[in-house]
């Protein structure tokens, strides 16, 4: 058994942060993922005009973890597709929970199945870790899961009480028949972790809520690397501009948006840019006082963040919001909730606010408008504390507990 470390994770969260990590420290000893583009038909596909593709096989192959060498990388790219197909089929929360405990426990096997290279340990991702980390302790490795959200227990039952207050936003309450699945997966691998690696203390809390092993929890907060692409940017005379970026619906706190807006009038100008699954009645009367900008691409984003005076994210249920990083880059004062597990202090960088309180954010966004001076100190505190959280101080952190995890199991570097 040699000292590095086995990275598994569907998709390109974080564009890949803990791989790439790792890689450049020299510590990356495999790294399993459901489609790359640097690898097999993908990488085929990359040498095809992207004119020719669907967009949809367009962002697939352009999933490339920069740093990580391809020897070091498996790919199960007959699985992604599969998965991908699933997913552009999925029309509501429960389909979506559905594919989420069959793509999270067909991958966990197939990386179960490869071996681990002889490495240490493993580091994966809550709902998708349970097989391999089983099959990782039989040979002696530590294991690191990490929590990116709050458990899904957590997560159903503050979507249940939003839908008895807001039926028209997601129809009555119901229950999810495979939420149950994909939360006792999770207690599962809490229970088989050496490591939770918790991006917020709201997850944290919540972890522990739910029969967490509280000595077991490290609280690691994200890091993006965003002041070159947001920071810098004047503003421009006009009514006070609030943003708030995320899929538009019940979690992220938008019918709290909504009521906000309404009260707020001509006061203040508020666009909301994500997707969204609400019906056209309840559309149009967003429309009325919100402007619904939709999905934007991530290279125009910059430019919706320059367009605020300040950001707006009052969030039910989070794990550390990567736009609210992106917004304190851009220098912009943040009005959010504790539950959005954010870097943000109150009266620091922006203001903190009670969740489900629409006058709360009435109050914020007035007092950020009537009090430029307020507006000034904050948007600098913003911009500081986006330095202390790039990627590289992230994984400064990150580093710093694995290093711990392997000291603990007798590991020598």
């Amino acid at each position: 058994m040699n000292e590095t470390i086995v990275v598994s994770q569907l998709g390109a969260r974080m564009h890949y942060a803990v791989p790439r990590i790792l890689a450049r420290e020299g510590q990356l000893g495999h790294f399993f993922t459901d489609i790359c583009g640097t690898k097999s038909w993908p990488s085929l596909l990359r040498k095809l005009p992207p004119a020719m593709l669907p967009k949809a096989v367009r962002r697939l192959t352009g999933r490339i973890p920069s740093g990580v060498p391809a020897e070091l990388i498996t790919d199960f790219p007959l699985f992604g597709l599969r998965s991908g197909i699933r997913r552009l089929r999925v029309e509501n929360d429960i389909e979506e929970i559905s594919h989420a405990v069959w793509a999270g426990s067909h991958f966990s096997t197939l990386v179960a199945g490869c071996g681990f290279h002889d490495a240490a340990g493993l580091y994966a991702y809550s709902g998708d870790a349970l097989e391999q980390m089983q099959a990782a302790k039989r040979q002696g490795m530590w294991t690191a899961v990490e929590q990116m959200v709050a458990p899904r227990a957590v997560l159903e039952r503050i979507l249940a009480e939003e839908m008895g207050r807001f039926p028209d936003w997601a129809g009555p309450p119901k229950r999810n028949p495979f939420a149950d699945t994909l939360a006792e997966r999770e207690r599962a691998e809490w229970r088989i972790a050496d490591c939770i690696v918790c991006p917020s203390e709201f997850v944290r809390d919540h972890v522990v809520a739910e029969g967490g092993p509280a000595e077991r929890c490290v609280v690691v907060p994200y890091g993006v690397d965003a002041e070159a692409r947001f920071g810098a940017a004047g503003r421009t005379p006009g009514p006070f501009r609030v943003l708030t970026v995320g899929e538009v619906g019940l979690r992220k706190g938008s019918p709290y948006v909504l009521q906000a807006a309404e009260r707020l009038g001509a006061a203040a100008r508020i666009r909301m840019v994500g997707p969204d699954r609400l019906p056209p009645s309840l559309r149009r009367r967003l429309g009325r006082s919100v402007e619904l900008k939709g999905i934007v691409p991530r290279q125009q984003i910059a430019a919706e963040y320059h367009w605020a005076d300040a950001f707006l994210l009052p969030s039910l249920c989070e794990g550390s919001a990567t736009v609210v990083y992106e917004a304190l880059a851009a220098g912009l004062p943040v009005i959010t909730t504790y539950s959005t597990g954010s870097v943000v202090r109150d009266g620091v960088e922006g203001l903190i606010v009670r969740e489900r309180d629409p006058q709360a954010i009435v109050e914020a966004i007035r007092h950020l408008a009537d009090n430029e001076d307020t507006r000034a100190r904050m948007s600098e505190n913003a911009r500081r504390t986006a330095r202390e959280n790039t990627v590289e101080k992230y994984g400064r952190r990150l580093l710093d507990v694995l290093t711990h995890l392997h000291a603990r199991h007798g590991v020598v570097s």
